[in-house]
């Protein structure tokens, strides 16, 4: 499912309301439009991504992570690790930046409501999972069970802890987080994500598996649930690539035949299942 904006790929002013650093390298910022009626306007799906511009330097793709309707602002997770992440990353409230938007192909709603929903992530790039969590959450009564299921590589990696612990209480809502490595006082498990996929129960007829993180991971999980009789078309990923122009012209995203930035990211995994784990795809 798309959703697009008649603004979509025009640049907008937007303004730093809220600046949240995670850790030494992570930091949330929430935006507001500063023309009031593109704010109001502004539409977009669990999933999907903008293109953030710091005017002098240049732009990035970061994913949204804010509930659809219930924020007021429109958060993004950004990890410090290029020029335009670091420009972003010395910025404070009240600073203005430049948005196009939202791109891409979000997570199949229509498909998965009233389903049991397996949400599995990996390592950092958790954060296009983060959106459709808050949407399920703040819906809680149109879905089943919800199992979410994160994993990284050191427990210090974590980010979110504090939307886990709440997760973990909402009803109907099981949270398993690991850690390969872990310190003294980490409270979950340690090892691999795939031995968390072997302590959770789902029923294979009505659970739809939403992922997102390294395509390893992605292979290693996917043949766990296969052989737990999970049907392929019940497995969607959010695909990771260079994204530089969100529309499928620089061709830095091309995936196969298709585009990460415009057939993605979001994609289901018989599609895609031929061009994971192979080099130049």
């Amino acid at each position: 499912m798309v959703m697009k904006n008649d603004h979509q790929d025009i640049l907008h002013d937007t303004i730093i309301v809220d600046y949240q650093p995670i850790t030494d390298t992570i930091f949330n910022i929430g935006l507001q439009f500063t023309d009031e009626n593109i704010h109001r306007a502004y539409q977009f799906l669990p999933g999907q991504f903008n293109m953030l511009y710091l005017f002098g330097i240049g732009e990035v793709a970061i994913s949204i992570v804010s509930d659809p309707t219930h924020d007021d602002l429109y958060y993004h997770t950004i990890r410090r690790v290029g020029r335009v992440t670091t420009g972003l990353s010395q910025l404070k409230k009240g600073d203005h930046i430049g948005v196009r938007g939202p791109f891409g192909r979000g997570w199949p709603l229509s498909q998965i409501s009233g389903k049991d929903i397996l949400i599995i992530t990996g390592g950092l790039g958790c954060a296009p999972s983060v959106s459709m969590i808050h949407y399920i959450m703040n819906r809680r009564e149109q879905f089943g069970k919800l199992m979410i299921l994160q994993g990284v590589k050191h427990s210090n990696d974590l980010i979110y802890q504090s939307y886990y612990e709440k997760w973990a209480t909402a009803p109907n809502t099981e949270v398993l987080v690991t850690a390969d490595k872990t310190t003294t006082n980490w409270p979950w498990y340690s090892g691999l994500i795939t031995e968390l996929i072997k302590k959770i129960n789902f029923d294979p007829e009505t659970t739809i598996c939403l992922m997102c993180g390294p395509e390893p991971m992605f292979l290693a999980a996917v043949q766990l649930l296969i052989e737990r009789n999970l049907p392929e078309q019940s497995i969607y990923m959010s695909m990771e690539r260079n994204m530089q122009c969100a529309i499928g012209h620089c061709g830095h995203c091309q995936f196969g035949g298709k585009f990460v930035c415009k057939d993605g990211p979001i994609f289901c995994y018989p599609d895609i299942k031929d061009l994971l784990g192979k080099k130049g795809f």
